[in-house]
């Protein structure tokens, strides 16, 4: 069976280098074109380029699909199947109808909730205690294809979403390696979603990361853990903008003003929160700062308690 792979970050390069230990027939590789990056702003290659160079395949890197010989291309590839994860382009309905068995797509939720751009960001964030990923028939709209399989995995109580996504990497990778010998073998049929269980899941900004703290320390906990590594929950303490990497619940109450700092130990700072629990900041960075444990920050840098 000829495959052809899309994708561009992180999760869709773990997805391609399954397949290909699994001896699938890759004939072609799409990904987003090279962008510049860092302080150099030097071209860098996305991390599914740089496996399938490592492995001689060939790359395409069109901006869309709009043009008649982009699609062409495509087509002679002869592919049996498209298999796309997080690849960052819509795929016209003359794409989606190239491949013999169709187009298949690895998304980071158990469909139909969270379909969009921040699937497991926003899991994270709604403080969800599982989360998954769900292979589906790709269509027009958005993430609304017929669901193929899904794997389910819990949410640790103080994963990041970074860390989410991580393991659910490998989860998708074995996922996609699941349906692909599926589709070897004979035609799937999927299951169409419920309308009713649709939610959405935009992308985020940094409007979102400043901290509330008259919100429960629940929610503040999972804006935290949500916002993590990306775009990074913020607060002001002592006069000092502070991000936030890692908080922790604690035991604990307080009928101080929500945001006021009421314990420094060996762990991290202590601070209470709307429902006057106390949240504990582990690490945090101030700005032009490096990432620090908070306890250290706070030893060369006294904040009244």
């Amino acid at each position: 069976m000829r495959v052809v792979f899309m994708g561009t970050p992180d999760i869709a390069a773990t997805c391609l280098k399954k397949i290909i230990a699994d001896g699938v027939d890759v004939v072609g590789v799409y990904t987003q074109p090279d962008r510049p990056k860092g302080r150099g702003m030097k071209m860098v290659y996305s991390p599914v380029k740089e496996v399938a160079l490592e492995h001689g395949i060939p790359v395409f890197q069109p901006e869309n699909f709009r043009e008649d010989e982009t699609v062409q291309q495509l087509a002679d590839l002869k592919p049996d199947v498209c298999a796309v994860v997080a690849y960052g382009r819509i795929l016209p309905q003359r794409v989606l109808d190239i491949p013999t068995k169709g187009c298949i797509n690895i998304h980071a939720s158990v469909l139909p909730a969270y379909r969009g751009s921040a699937p497991y960001q926003w899991a994270v964030l709604d403080g969800l205690k599982e989360s998954g990923v769900t292979a589906m028939y790709l269509v027009r709209e958005m993430d609304a294809g017929d669901i193929i399989d899904v794997s389910r995995t819990p949410i640790g109580e103080n994963e990041t979403a970074g860390e989410l996504l991580d393991r659910l990497a490998v989860l998708g990778a074995d996922l996609l390696s699941k349906t692909l010998t599926r589709l070897t073998e004979g035609p799937v049929e999927g299951i169409p979603q419920d309308p009713q269980k649709v939610s959405f899941a935009p992308m985020l900004d940094k409007n979102m990361c400043p901290i509330d703290w008259t919100k429960t320390a629940q929610q503040i906990h999972n804006q935290v853990r949500g916002l993590h590594p990306w775009p990074v929950a913020t607060t002001q303490l002592g006069g000092t903008k502070f991000k936030i990497h890692a908080t922790v619940l604690v035991d604990g109450t307080s009928d101080l003003a929500p945001g006021t700092p009421v314990e420094l130990n060996k762990q991290g700072l202590r601070v209470v929160c709307g429902d006057g629990k106390l949240i504990e900041i582990r690490q945090l960075q101030a700005d032009g700062g490096k990432r620090m444990a908070a306890p250290d920050y706070f030893r060369g840098h006294p904040l009244e308690i």
